[in-house]
């Protein structure tokens, strides 16, 4: 069955990966998503992430089984942090098996793109001068956010 989680803590990709091993599988393809030091010729120091998390999982366990039926997975895993990230740190983890490469490779694609898109995780980028500031605020789908979250 397919799983998405949040997590508070550092990402090891290797037990998502072993939860991807299938007997039918003959393709595997993951993405790893990592805080890089820039964005829009800012010099970015770290980004921090916050979660509406019982939604951003219940929306992520939705888009997973939405590439299980429509890609014919055998196996779909996803992980995205919350929290104070600094630069290098893994912030998102998609896996996936198939039966072939192409359906893993376009599954896999779909995850990340409707992960972004979909799922109320909002993120902050700190910059090297000191300033700060929410982007890729605005979702569309079911749980649209147009502001960064509250008490923020």
């Amino acid at each position: 069955m397919p799983c998405f989680r949040i997590s508070t803590d550092p990402i090891d990709p290797e037990p998502f990966r072993s939860a991807l091993a299938h007997p039918q599988a003959g393709a595997c393809a993951t993405f790893e998503g990592w805080v890089r030091n820039h964005n829009d010729g800012q010099s970015v120091e770290s980004l921090e992430y916050e979660a509406y998390a019982e939604l951003a999982e219940a929306e992520g366990q939705r888009i997973l089984g939405e590439a299980t039926a429509h890609f014919d997975l055998l196996a779909a895993e996803a992980v995205h942090r919350v929290g104070h990230l600094q630069i290098g740190e893994l912030a998102v983890w998609v896996g996936v098996a198939a039966a072939h490469r192409g359906p893993a490779f376009d599954a896999c694609r779909f995850i990340i793109d409707e992960l972004k898109a979909r799922v109320p995780i909002w993120k902050k980028e700190h910059y090297s001068t000191g300033a700060s500031t929410w982007i890729n605020c605005a979702t569309k789908g079911d749980f649209a956010a147009t502001s960064p979250p509250p008490g923020s």
